[in-house]
């Protein structure tokens, strides 16, 4: 053992249980679960949620999806502890950079959250399955996709359209290929404002793959993908659901406040952190789910 990892262990030990209880919870990153609402989606448009069994199976994917992103934000802060010691930020917020939580008691938590995902697998076995499809996906992505440039957003991207086909398989119901192109548009949008608020804030210091982008290129990266998530939206709407039209304004108006937090506020190098500080955002969204409901109810005869 280096001093320094015998330092952060000696911390780790040092801390109050409590502390040490705060830092588990925060390892697992609970306000990043925000982006796992995605998997409610399929609940939405089928118009399934007024079946509370329906309900039910849906909140369970969430539950096991939340277990398993978990999982791997406990595998990439482990991966990247030595470099995250190293940055001015991270080493005073990351639990295990910082020393309140340890390697060892970060590896209990992890064959937790493995366990609770072999008990989900007996009761929602195809959900698990997308489930482990996410985990080896960003397996890949911790150790070799993230250095790798475009190939990154896409992945991080793909991760998002998994939680939509987790949804599906929670319901047994088919994903649109509108759903699925949308679903893939947006996350590349949410992906590129990200690389391109590091970009912005940090160069290209934080991490090794931003040197082969810039604040341009990203921007387009962004422009088209926003573009394509609207267009797809809308003809997915007029298509398919005409009367979600209404929700049309509130997607575009989201995307439209989403840039203008990254631009003028300086938000979006964590899309849940621009979410959750923005109320216009935070409203826009809640107004969208109440209008898709709204439209959604199915019409007693």
């Amino acid at each position: 053992m280096d001093r320094d990892s015998k330092t952060m262990h000696d911390n780790a030990i040092a801390c109050s249980p409590l502390a040490q209880l705060k830092g588990v919870m925060k390892l697992m990153r609970p306000k990043q679960w925000v982006k796992n609402g995605f998997v409610l989606a399929p609940l939405v448009f089928s118009g399934a949620f007024l079946d509370a069994g329906a309900v039910n199976h849906a909140l369970l994917a969430v539950l096991l999806f939340c277990v398993g992103s978990s999982a791997t934000y406990v595998i990439n802060d482990m991966h990247d502890i030595e470099r995250d010691r190293r940055h001015p930020k991270k080493s005073k917020t990351r639990p295990l950079a910082a020393g309140i939580v340890s390697v060892p008691a970060a590896l209990i938590l992890l064959a937790a959250l493995y366990a609770v995902l072999v008990w989900g697998w007996f009761v929602a076995p195809k959900v698990v399955m997308v489930i482990a499809a996410y985990l080896v996906l960003n397996l890949a992505y911790t150790f070799v996709l993230k250095h790798q440039p475009v190939v990154d957003i896409f992945t991080i991207a793909i991760g998002f359209v998994l939680r939509v086909y987790a949804g599906a398989m929670a319901l047994d119901v088919p994903v649109s290929s509108w759903m699925f192109i949308t679903t893939l548009c947006l996350a590349l949008y949410l992906a590129a404002v990200k690389r391109r608020q590091e970009l912005s804030q940090s160069g290209t210091e934080g991490r090794k793959v931003l040197e082969k982008y810039s604040v341009s290129l990203v921007d387009r990266y962004a422009e088209m993908s926003a573009t394509g998530a609207l267009l797809f939206y809308s003809m997915f709407v007029m298509s398919a659901k005409p009367e979600l039209v209404i929700t049309v304004p509130l997607v575009l108006f989201g995307l439209f406040r989403y840039w203008f937090v990254v631009e003028a506020l300086d938000g979006g190098e964590s899309p849940t952190d621009a979410l959750l500080a923005d109320w216009q955002l935070l409203f826009t969204v809640a107004l969208w789910v109440a209008a898709c409901g709204w439209a959604l109810w199915p019409v007693q005869g």
